[in-house]
């Protein structure tokens, strides 16, 4: 295996710079034809294809039409596999992200005056049916079961539904139904992939059409919403995790090393990088970097050296602090730590990450599973014009107007007057005095 790739930023000409700002899903043109067979084939067989990509792609070889929903009676198993102290984790998390995400919901209605007589304001409702995406493709997430789940019961979503890619056994992680059904949220189905955005789309005889489809995926996941954009709202930008981890003089380099492998740890096509203006930094972390890997598992260290080692991570050495936040706002990451005893100094300066972890005490891992800030964020330089998952993300707005006939007159001259301008007779006539003589008194 190669070296931790290196990077001053002083040494890189634009083309380079440019070309540290890439992530592994920028180029989506080979999984957009990957995917269209796979697309057409659930639109037209539906289940069939859906239990034969199953056998395929996820080594799920009992899987069949009849078991593509997870059973009551499997809910029921889970609790009964999977250890107690994991279950009460997933409590802890779960009661901090409800309880976060119920700050943001909005009220169900507000209304403002105007002007004399006149109101406006919005009216909240849920979205009808919603699809949640958990990967499993390099480890099971129940963390992202919980994330999507508790925004969407919190939105109070009518149709909720989670698709996860079967284990080889044919089952669904235990852990994750056990998130699931404490969010609450209990149908399940044995998905994943493209196929899964497919099924989701379209609807199978076993799976409801969803309107809407959030959550993390593969670059084959990303392609399929894009693809089928038209057909189902694709939600946040996520794809393979990434992160900026800046550390200036206050820290030591290991600390930042510890939390460089966390995101780096999700498997090869993610992207990590350790940003300072600290040569220091920067040292002490390719110094710790070889404790720290004789501290995981064999497949977590190949895939964060794949990563480290390769175009989509590393460090990146800066020359000034100003610098580093440059390249962090040009990089927009997905989760972005401060790791500073002065977190707070620099803050100010960051514009462009989805979610900011501040402080050696708040590492991503928190972030990921405890704090109660979603951990569905958008990735590829999404955080420009998107936030993280929210309970906004599952809700609609509709705009309210009311106008009172004393306030009807002196609204209407303006509208009517605007019409005019545009052109638009039918608009000018339904405020003119042909409205009148249909109104009378009232």
């Amino acid at each position: 295996m190669s070296s931790v790739s290196f990077y001053e930023t002083a040494n890189l000409n634009s083309e380079a710079y440019k070309n540290l700002l890439r992530r592994s899903e920028s180029d989506l043109s080979v999984f957009m034809e990957k995917v269209e067979p796979i697309i057409e084939a659930v639109r037209t067989e539906g289940d069939a294809a859906l239990v034969r990509y199953g056998r395929e792609f996820d080594g799920a070889k009992p899987l069949t039409e009849a078991t593509l929903k997870v059973s009551e009676a499997e809910f029921d198993a889970a609790f009964d596999t999977v250890d107690a102290e994991v279950i009460e984790a997933i409590e802890y998390g779960i009661t901090n992200i409800r309880s976060f995400h119920e700050e943001q919901k909005p009220d169900p209605m507000w209304f403002k005056e105007i002007r004399p007589g006149a109101f406006a304001g919005d009216r909240y409702t849920p979205i009808q049916s919603v699809a949640l995406y958990v990967p499993r493709g390099k480890g099971a997430f129940p963390s992202v079961t919980m994330m999507t789940s508790v925004p969407a019961v919190v939105a109070e979503v009518p149709e909720l539904a989670i698709f996860t890619p079967p284990t080889p056994d044919g089952s669904v992680d235990a852990a994750t139904l056990v998130a699931a059904r404490i969010a609450g949220v209990e149908t399940i189905y044995k998905c994943g992939g493209a196929q899964a955005v497919a099924a989701a789309a379209f609807g199978t005889k076993t799976i409801k059409p969803a309107l809407k489809i959030v959550g993390p995926g593969s670059p084959w996941v990303v392609a399929a919403k894009r693809r089928l954009s038209d057909m189902i709202d694709p939600g946040l930008p996520a794809g393979p995790s990434e992160a900026i981890i800046f550390a200036d003089e206050s820290v030591h380099g290991g600390l930042a090393a510890l939390d460089l492998l966390v995101e780096a740890e999700h498997g090869p096509d993610s992207s990590a990088f350790l940003v300072t203006h600290s040569r220091r930094v920067a040292e002490e972390a390719l110094a710790a970097l070889p404790d720290h890997w004789a501290e995981m598992t064999e497949q977590r260290v190949e895939f964060s050296k794949a990563v480290l080692c390769g175009e989509n991570g590393g460090i990146v050495l800066t020359s000034s602090l100003e610098e580093s936040y440059k390249f962090i706002n040009d990089y927009a990451p997905e989760h972005l730590e401060l790791l500073s005893t002065e977190p707070f100094e620099h803050l100010g300066h960051i514009t462009e990450a989805s979610e900011i972890l501040m402080g050696p005490h708040t590492p991503v891992s928190i972030g990921n599973f405890a704090l109660g800030p979603n951990a569905v964020l958008p990735t590829s330089q999404g955080a420009r014009t998107y936030g993280p998952l929210s309970v906004h993300d599952f809700v609609k707005c509709s705009s309210i107007g009311y106008v009172t006939r004393p306030a009807y007159a002196e609204m209407a001259k303006h509208a009517r007057v605007l019409a005019r301008y545009e052109g638009f007779s039918s608009h000018e006539n339904a405020v003119s005095d042909m409205r009148q003589k249909y109104l009378g008194n009232r």
